[in-house]
């Protein structure tokens, strides 16, 4: 079983939740070292003192900040951690918001929160459901590894999940990042339409298992197919720009391409399924309703029939 890579209590009001914070995910890269390029030499990073020219055990670095004139401060991590004992085992809810107010560009990781014993499951779990019945996550602080972090937390089926989150002050202003923001669509209400109508052929629900990361496939293969020292298959090329004057006529090809993917196959073996399921169930009984209407419609035959064999013979 993982460890928890923080421990603490949720608190709100007069309310203290313990929690174990546990990493929610994790990386699949492929891990690679770095050699000189020519020769099989491994490259090293080093902590080293830049005056002796010796290396420093991680355990005799402090970290320290320049406060002009020369002069610096040096701070070891329980200085650091010092200025707030309590905080660094709190995780203060400051306000509960709507789910749907908290823009995705502020979350950075997530992490699953576990009740912190046996006897606080059951205020765990009551804050767990109020906050799905409310539909809110609730937004508050904590420090962790000599580090303040801002962080939401919301449920999810049977567990809390926090999300580290940015600092508004953190994340960057477009305007000032960017080379060119576009304006206003200056779109056509056919390309407008038919860009609609792309977006609906492609949409779908959402089913994280059936995305797989690719590149990484790729990178193994390469990485099997120089130590078997066949051929490298190249990649394709990246697609060009859409030329603006043909917008329409490449989203017009594009949503029948899109339906053209999307013809599917499942839903005619369903109703295959289906017409062998009607073949080989028996013959269904008429209902006392449908049995009722059959005998009217008899009746009214018989009655028929006998008027007019009364006619010919008279």
């Amino acid at each position: 079983m993982a460890r928890p890579i923080w421990t603490g209590s949720i608190t709100f009001g007069l309310v203290s939740v313990p929690v174990g914070l546990y990493s929610a995910t994790h990386e699949h890269e492929v891990s690679f070292h770095q050699f000189e390029k020519g020769a099989t030499d491994r490259i090293r990073l080093r902590r080293v003192n830049e005056r002796t020219g010796k290396d420093v055990e991680y355990d005799d670095i402090v970290k320290g900040t320049d406060v002009g004139g020369g002069e610096l401060v040096m701070l070891d991590q329980e200085e650091l951690d010092s200025v707030a004992p309590g905080r660094s085992r709190s995780l203060e809810i400051h306000q509960f918001v709507d789910l749907d107010e908290i823009d995705p560009l502020y979350y950075q990781k997530t992490y699953y929160l576990a009740p912190g014993s046996d006897e606080t499951m059951k205020t765990y779990a009551l804050l767990r459901d109020a906050m799905a019945d409310a539909n809110r996550a609730a937004v508050g602080t904590l420090v962790m590894r000599g580090k303040e972090y801002l962080a939401a937390i919301r449920p999810d089926d049977d567990l809390l999940v926090l999300q580290t989150m940015y600092f508004a002050d953190e994340v960057r202003d477009p305007e000032k990042e960017l080379d060119r923001v576009p304006g206003a669509s200056k779109a056509k209400p056919a390309e407008l339409s038919m860009a609609a109508q792309l977006i609906d052929s492609m949409s779908g629900p959402w089913k994280p298992e059936e995305y797989r990361d690719t590149y990484t496939d790729r990178v193994n293969e390469l990485i099997e197919a120089k130590k078997a020292g066949r051929e490298v298959t190249v990649a394709e090329e990246a697609p060009e720009p859409t030329n603006v004057t043909d917008l329409l006529e490449v989203l017009r090809r594009s949503v029948e391409a899109a339906k053209k993917s999307t013809a599917k196959k499942p839903a005619k073996k369903t109703a295959a399924k289906k017409t062998a399921a009607k073949k080989a169930a028996p013959p269904k009984k008429a209902t006392p309703a449908k049995k009722t209407a059959a005998k009217k419609t008899a009746a009214k035959k018989s009655t028929a029939a006998t008027k007019t064999a009364r006619k010919r013979a008279s």
